[in-house]
Formats: structure tokens, sequence, C-alpha cells
């Protein structure tokens, strides 16, 4: 597998649709899950001001996808500065998605960042497949995402 040093990669095409597919587009803000944070475009949950996403804001597919874009810019920062070993781009574009999910401080102070930075790779793709659950409940649709980030992480074109 070709790791180069984090600094050196971005979010790859297939990752970022990868996320926007797996966040879904909605035009209008909502609440995905009671008791969660409002969200709008491509799981967005800051307006372009930085303030939080409130319901009754809108958006279109164009304006949504530039804020996914500075999202996972944001992102991606979180992860250059938590993780420390280089990666392959599948390995990136997996974690990058995990991050943008879950957000960067759970990224940062999970297992799954101890295990990449001590240089267990396949320990840290396998702790993907732990992120299944929100408010205690397995949910499909996260065991779905998370099988999908773990086959990129392993490097399985068919992600």
């Amino acid at each position: 597998m070709n790791r180069r040093a984090i600094a050196t990669l971005a979010l790859s095409a297939a990752g970022l649709i990868g996320i926007v597919s797996w966040e879904g587009y909605r035009g209008e803000a909502y609440v995905p899950v009671a008791g969660d944070v409002a969200t709008i475009g491509f799981g967005s949950t800051r307006r372009d001001d930085g303030s939080p996403v409130q319901e009754g804001d809108s958006t279109n597919p164009v304006q949504a996808l530039q804020r996914a874009l500075r999202d996972v810019t944001q992102f991606e920062g979180a992860l250059k500065q938590c993780v420390h070993v280089p990666l392959s781009q599948g390995e990136y574009d997996a974690f990058t998605s995990l991050a943008y999910n879950i957000g960067p401080a759970a990224f940062c102070a999970s297992t799954l960042v101890r295990k990449l930075n001590a240089g267990d790779y396949a320990g840290a793709c396998e702790e993907i497949l732990r992120w299944n659950r929100f408010q205690g409940r397995v949910l499909r649709g996260l065991v779905n995402r998370r099988e999908s980030e773990y086959r990129m992480c392993k490097g399985d074109a068919n992600a």
C-alpha cells in the first residue's frame, strides 16, 4: 500500500462523493434525530458565517456542495493535527469521512487514532466499524456507511 505523509494528502473526488452520498441532501434545515443539532445541505451544522444552522434555514444544491467542501477542509485540518503517521489515499478518505460524521473532537480522542499513531493500521481500520451507534442504538444506515468506510480504508476499490 502506497502511504504518504498526511500533510501531502487531500480528500479525493471519490472521497467527497462518498461523504455527500452518505450524508444525503436536504434543502431545508432539519433536526435528524430528537436531541441532535440542526443540519442542512449535505450534513452541515454551521452556516456560512460560522453560526449554528437553525430550523427554517434553506439552501440549494450548489451552495450546499460549496459548504460541504468548506466543512471537509475543517475536518481535514483536524485529521492532520491528530494523525501523525503516513496514510494511503483510501485510508485518508475513510478517516475524513468518519471525522465528518462524528466530529473532529470525537475522532481525535478515539481509540482509532491511538491505534493509527501506534502504527496499527489494520486495527485502526477495524475501529471504524465500532462507530455504528447513535444514542446507544445500532443504526442500519451507520452500519452500511461504516462498512463502506472500512472497505475504503483497507484499499477495496469497490468501497
